[in-house]
């Protein structure tokens, strides 16, 4: 989530902007729950292997809402120091495309 200028609190959800004081309470939590789900079943879950940013990670959490996006937290071979990681935005846009067409 970020500020607009007018301090408006805004979420990008599938390359559009949305104000969330326009959404209702309960919608809110429900998109991102739904977006967390769906990468929970495409692998970015808890004790599963992902490569991302061209490394090999081990999640050991289930997708979450951070900053201006989804994040889930894991950590490498390399360095068993856990870290909270960024899924992507093109990965994010795929979910809404497929969305779309479901």
């Amino acid at each position: 989530m970020t500020q607009l200028r007018d301090g408006a609190p805004f979420l990008r959800y599938n390359v559009l902007t949305v104000n969330i004081n326009a959404l209702p309470t309960s919608q809110h939590p429900t998109e991102l729950n739904e977006v967390c789900d769906r990468l929970q079943k495409m692998g970015y879950a808890e004790f599963k292997r992902i490569r991302i940013y061209g490394q090999e990670f081990e999640v050991i959490s289930n997708p979450f809402p951070a900053g201006n996006g989804i994040a889930v937290r894991a950590f490498t071979k390399r360095d068993p120091q856990a870290r909270t990681l960024q899924i992507p935005l093109p990965v994010l846009q795929m979910l809404g495309k497929k969305k779309k067409i479901a």
